[in-house]
């Protein structure tokens, strides 16, 4: 007998190199999609959490990656849901853009991975999680979208963690 799967939610990191800092005008189009982009992501089906600055309505100021790399980190329901938003929303035109205001990346800048439902990672475990994949590859701990794992397959890295 096989013991069961807990319940679990896909958490996402993205990095982004900025081409220049910003408050430069070349990124201003890009600024001024950030709060709408926020907001179809807070209210799309499947949509859990997402990471801001204390009092601010993003994490653009956060940089834990380094002075120009910004970052994204959310959690979703499924990755069904997470791939809609990302690629069926508002969010898309980002994507096509991306090359105006973001250097190209050279290693992984997205990283997926599997938490207990409730759990909120943090930017360590997600920092961590990306270096995981950019070491030894996708794995059930440490994935994509093009080489993605289940919950059941991950279930073994679920972090038993307290929720927030």
């Amino acid at each position: 007998m096989t013991s069961p799967v807990p319940v679990a939610h896909l958490a996402e990191l993205n990095l982004a190199k900025l081409s220049h800092p910003l408050t430069d005008p070349r990124i201003a189009p890009f600024v001024e999609l950030l709060n709408p982009v926020n907001a179809a992501a807070d209210g799309a089906p499947g949509f859990v959490w997402r990471l801001v600055e204390e009092g601010e309505p993003d994490a653009t100021a956060l940089r834990p990656a380094g002075e120009d790399v910004i970052i994204t980190m959310s959690v979703w329901e499924t990755p069904e849901a997470l791939w809609e938003f990302t690629y069926r929303s508002g969010h898309l035109e980002v994507m096509r853009r991306r090359r105006e205001w973001f250097e190209r990346h050279v290693e992984a800048h997205l990283v997926l991975w599997w938490v207990p439902a409730g759990h909120i990672p943090t930017v360590d475990e997600a920092l961590e999680r990306l270096a995981d994949l950019r070491a030894n590859g996708p794995s059930p701990r440490a994935f994509t979208f093009a080489s993605s794992y289940t919950a059941a397959e991950a279930a073994e890295h679920l972090q038993a963690v307290p929720t927030l």
